[in-house]
């Protein structure tokens, strides 16, 4: 992903060339991310939105190892996250399977799926899952 792909203006980031809606919580990690960015290798000229030590100096993006490595040992794994953040999608929107196969680029059976999930839910459990965002 290069820094190309997020368009804070219009709240949009292309992910595996599919534009998506950029929600609140990513943009706002994109944005803490760019800071960093910007303080630790202000002179940068990678193009690549996750850069090292070692990147910034060089034109490629980081490595899968340093990726693995950085969310190892994590409470929050990136499944768990991706879980959760299609969970939230699916309460807020009314459980919509279009909705959430255009926003997440899943197919249609993932979609139902994750929206009967939503709808199955018992209110009150929806409610303090969607409180916790």
């Amino acid at each position: 992903m290069q820094l190309g792909d997020v368009d804070l203006g219009n709240r949009r980031i292309t992910v595996g060339g599919h534009v998506r809606p950029l929600d609140d919580l990513t943009r706002r990690v994109v944005l803490d991310w760019l800071d960093h960015r910007r303080s630790r290798w202000p002179n940068t000229a990678n193009p690549h939105l996750l850069i090292t030590q070692k990147t910034a100096v060089e034109l490629g993006p980081a490595g899968k190892l340093w990726t693995t490595r950085a969310t190892r040992n994590l409470t929050a794994t990136l499944e768990r996250l991706r879980v959760e953040r299609q969970l939230e999608e699916a309460l807020t929107h009314g459980a919509d399977p279009l909705h959430l196969a255009l926003v997440f680029g899943i197919d249609e059976k993932t979609a139902i799926r994750y929206g009967d999930a939503a709808r199955q839910l018992p209110a009150s459990e929806a409610e303090e899952h969607h409180g916790r965002s």
